[in-house]
């Protein structure tokens, strides 16, 4: 690994593949927007389908697959399967990025906003 001038050094190459693999998961808008609404609590299929407006077969998909990521994790509670993320640190990288963009538009929205009246 090369150290910087930061003091920072580079990540392994299997660092950044992995980096790679879950920046590319969370690529999807719907899995992005299931991850987000995991963020804020935990959830079954049909609660994460209607929030965030998929096809419950479509957001089971989505589940499955950021589940093997390891990037959500789930329980059964009676007959339901209850997900939530498990890792903080996804939480947090999830919550800065869209919390940076949503701020990034908000002001741009209402710029146009005032510029009509």
């Amino acid at each position: 690994m090369a150290t910087l001038a930061g003091g920072f050094e580079d990540p392994s190459a299997e660092v950044l593949a992995e980096a790679a693999e879950v920046f590319g998961l969370l690529a999807s808008s719907a899995r992005l927007h299931i991850m987000w609404a995991l963020a804020q609590g935990e959830s079954d299929v049909t609660h994460l389908a209607d929030r965030v407006g998929g096809a419950l077969p479509a957001v089971s998909q989505h589940l499955a697959k950021l589940k093997l990521a390891g990037l959500v994790r789930s329980r059964r509670e009676g007959r339901r399967q209850v997900y939530y993320v498990d890792d903080p640190d996804i939480v947090t990288v999830v919550r800065v990025m869209v919390g940076q963009l949503t701020a990034r538009t908000v002001p741009a929205a209402h710029g146009i906003a005032s510029r009509r009246s």
